[in-house]
């Protein structure tokens, strides 16, 4: 009853791959697995650079503003130099102050006024020696408004003791500097920086931002402070932003050079090894999926062109029956499409119990997943239309050849 309701190309399709179901299984599971292996490397790709990216911002803004850097330039001839005479003087590279960024209120305004923008943190930041009794360590000092710069970097979220909240006198240290200083939460620490200036500050928490090095050296203490302590009334040495979209952040960022005149420096920018990485990650995949739907193609083109040869004689009958040329191809073109559309059904289902699975058993050190994984829906809509038309594409020279056949030849065999 159901099979009178199809286009008469329907019906011998799915006839031809009954009557040859082993050939027609052996290719479904091809393509099922070629696209389970497609499915589950574009999610374990797509994880892998998200969670890399996820790790290089959660210690730091999408964009940077600094102030320009000095420089120098040689003294040039006068009017009165005679004729041969050169230039020789020797420029040496100047040591670089710390100084603030020109009217920084005014900048961050206009930055915040812009759609892209979600947040504009102000950051003086410098170098300091740190002492307890007899022992000292060189440290980076980083004022901040926590109400700011906490919706940049969430480092509440670090604390492995005390609190994060900041006052005048308070200091959050990292784990690997709190224990070099065998100091605790309450604990007193002093400050001196090279312009002689010195604070006593209470240790208020200690974080940890996993990784040793910040850990030894990073320091954030209230703006006003640092301020006070690094000669920089009122001032700022950078300007912290986050945008809406984080891989349009360079675009962003010489949007924003180009209103204010300031140096913009984006994440892009600053981490283009990463990008370097991602995008040599992205070639493999793409050189994996190629490879693989190219032989998921020979696959099913090898199955169709046996399929013309055992079928000639019913091909022939057909033709002779008045079958036109384009519906033998039809008939052709659809097995190749039901045959990928299957495999890649099954091989969507295939690649998400895998990843599932991985998801479950692939655990760190303190038992919380490696990286998240995000199985997006255009993933698995994009794998079954790029199978199916792999499938297509492949039914098409066996489709021609068959079309192709004299319906005299074909019967007498």
């Amino acid at each position: 009853m159901f099979k009178t309701c199809l286009p008469f190309e329907w019906i011998v399709a799915i006839r031809f791959l009954r009557e040859g179901r082993l050939q027609t299984l052996f290719i479904i599971a091809g393509v099922a697995l070629g696209v389970a292996v497609i499915v589950l490397m574009s999610a374990l790709m797509t994880g892998l650079q998200m969670n890399f990216i996820r790790r290089v911002l959660s210690a730091q803004g999408h964009i940077q503003l600094l102030p320009p850097k000095d420089v120098t330039r040689p003294l040039r001839l006068g009017v009165h130099a005679q004729p041969g005479e050169v230039e020789a003087a020797i420029v040496q590279v100047p040591l670089q102050r710390l100084k603030s960024i020109d009217q920084w209120q005014a900048v961050a305004q206009q930055i915040r006024a812009m759609p892209e923008v979600m947040v504009v943190s102000p950051l003086a930041g410098g170098s300091a020696l740190v002492v307890r009794g007899v022992a000292s360590r060189a440290i980076t000092v980083a004022g901040i408004d926590p109400l700011l710069y906490y919706r940049i970097v969430t480092l509440p979220d670090k604390i492995v003791q005390g609190i994060a909240d900041l006052k005048g006198s308070d200091i959050l240290d990292g784990t690997e500097l709190a224990s070099d200083l065998g100091v605790s939460v309450g604990d007193k620490l002093r400050l001196t920086t090279v312009n002689g200036a010195d604070t006593t500050l209470s240790i208020a928490g200690i974080f940890d931002l996993g990784n040793k090095a910040a850990n030894e050296r990073s320091t954030f203490i209230a703006l006003r402070t640092a301020q006070s302590l690094l000669a920089l009334p009122g001032g700022v040495t950078s300007l912290d932003v986050t945008v809406r979209d984080v891989n349009a952040a360079e675009v962003v960022a010489q949007r924003i050079t180009a209103a204010t005149g300031v140096e913009a420096d984006s994440w892009v920018k600053t981490n283009a090894e990463l990008f370097t990485a991602i995008a040599a990650q992205n070639t493999s995949n793409n050189a994996i999926r190629f490879f693989v739907g190219l032989s998921v193609a020979f696959g099913i083109a090898s199955v169709l062109a046996v399929v013309v040869v055992q079928k000639s004689r019913e091909i022939g009958i057909l033709r002779a029956m008045g079958i036109s040329q384009g519906q033998v191809m039809r008939v052709f073109l659809l097995q190749g499409g039901l045959m990928a559309l299957a495999g890649s059904v099954a091989g969507s289902a295939l690649g998400a119990c895998v990843l599932a699975l991985w998801q479950r058993s692939a655990r760190s050190a303190d038992g919380t997943p490696l990286f998240a994984l995000v199985l997006e829906p255009s993933l698995f809509i994009e794998a079954l239309a790029l199978a199916t038309m792999t499938g297509l594409v492949a039914a098409l020279a066996p489709a021609r050849r068959a079309a192709r056949l004299d319906p005299v030849v074909a019967i007498r065999g």
